[in-house]
């Protein structure tokens, strides 16, 4: 039998409100998300979305991931599209191999059962 232990969060960031002080310059917000710059822009890993209950709402990975989550947040065609209001917290594994990636990914859908994937299922 194979173990998989699932990573811990490299970066964990959650829906936030700026608090201004001085000439701070504005941080404009993605669907109220102000610490995007604490993800890493040229790594690849595993991007976990949950909701204020702490849920798992959807699974994703990404050779890039602050483009990548920026993507799921703003673009048409992420699954998350429709419930993008539910994201509150978003948690980034920084996992190199994209073969141990793919494995993470499929891996924490199944055991977690994120809510909003709808590939890579075999729980339902």
């Amino acid at each position: 039998m194979i173990k998989i232990d699932i990573p811990n969060p490299d970066v964990s960031i959650s829906e936030r409100k700026q608090i201004r002080e001085n000439d701070e310059p504005i941080i404009k917000s993605i669907e109220g998300f102000i610490d995007l710059h604490k993800i890493p822009r040229d790594k690849g890993g595993i991007i976990l979305f949950y909701n204020i209950n702490d849920e798992l709402l959807f699974v994703g990975k990404a050779r890039k991931l602050r483009p990548r989550v920026k993507k799921h947040l703003e673009d048409n065609v992420s699954p998350l599209k429709g419930h993008r209001e539910e994201v509150y917290r978003i948690d980034v594994c920084v996992v190199e191999d994209p073969m141990e990636r793919e494995i993470y990914e499929t891996y924490i859908i199944n055991t977690l059962q994120a809510k909003y994937n709808i590939e890579k299922v075999f729980y339902k």
